[in-house]
């Protein structure tokens, strides 16, 4: 099995591991990654994920070798659905992306453990995540550039949503290399640390956040993704009426237990 999920608590460290071909994304762990994240995303004792590639990549892209064996019979890619397609809502068939989970919605948090490659599709998979943790020898890049294969599963999206149009477009049409410490500075990752440890970098960041009030934490959440092409008005419209039912689900508890003395003095340890 190519992909595994290991549980602590409600982390979950959803694993890809094809070490030989340096986790490039074949249909099978395309599959299997996308129902790792459903049922993720459905488990309510779940809270945070993290994404890791076990063996020194996190994802070398869609696999080329069975791309090549599309150029005499491209219809298995009219098989992978698009999400707003009537089809799908009429049938119940999931949002699979050539990568996977790239076209789901997810209503809580991934965290991408990024080491070695994230390239091509890989890129565009580390891009779908909320936060990437970066290894410092770790890289970005639209290595797909040289072989004509387009950016299909939302890195042209996503990328120009991070570091702006211009940026986007000179990553996207030079395909170069993006190191860890310039995908820092224009903002495509969160953090850089020392080889080895993006997983437990990532996997501390999850339990720090699962611990904290989740309908709160997911609406603001939410509330970023939903306020994108609006205006002003019109988001923080949305971002009010997406808040209350956190409020009083949590927020009023949460306010009751710090007048009564929780909080205090910066201590956060008992929340």
């Amino acid at each position: 099995m190519s992909v595994r999920i290991e549980k602590q608590g409600k982390v979950w460290t959803v694993i890809h591991s094809r070490p030989q071909a340096r986790n490039a994304m074949d249909p099978e762990s395309a599959e299997a990654l996308l129902e790792a994240f459903v049922a993720f995303d459905r488990d309510p004792g779940a809270a945070v994920a993290v994404l890791w590639g076990e063996g020194g990549a996190f994802c070398a892209g869609w696999d080329l070798k069975y791309g090549a064996a599309l150029v005499d019979d491209p219809a298995p890619l009219q098989e992978i659905a698009y999400p707003l397609d009537e089809r799908v809502r009429a049938n119940g068939q999931l949002p699979r992306g050539p990568l996977g989970p790239t076209r789901l919605e997810l209503d809580k948090p991934v965290i991408a453990a990024v080491a070695g490659p994230a390239v091509a599709g890989g890129f565009e998979l580390a891009l779908w995540c909320d936060l990437r943790v970066m290894e410092e020898s770790a890289y970005f890049g639209v290595y797909c550039r040289r072989w004509g294969v387009p950016l299909i599963d939302g890195g042209t999206v996503r990328l120009p949503r991070l570091v702006g149009t211009g940026r986007a477009l000179e990553i996207i049409l030079t395909g170069r290399k993006v190191p860890a410490e310039e995908a820092l500075r224009i903002g495509c990752c969160e953090h850089v640390v020392p080889e080895g440890r993006s997983r437990e970098f990532a996997e501390a960041m999850a339990y720090e956040i699962a611990r904290f009030p989740q309908a709160c934490a997911r609406a603001d959440r939410r509330s970023v993704y939903m306020q994108q092409g609006l205006s002003v008005r019109e988001a923080m419209r949305r971002e009010w009426y997406n808040g209350i039912p956190a409020f009083v689900a949590e927020g009023a508890e949460g306010a009751k237990r710090f007048a009564s003395g929780k909080g205090r003095h910066g201590d956060f340890r008992d929340i």
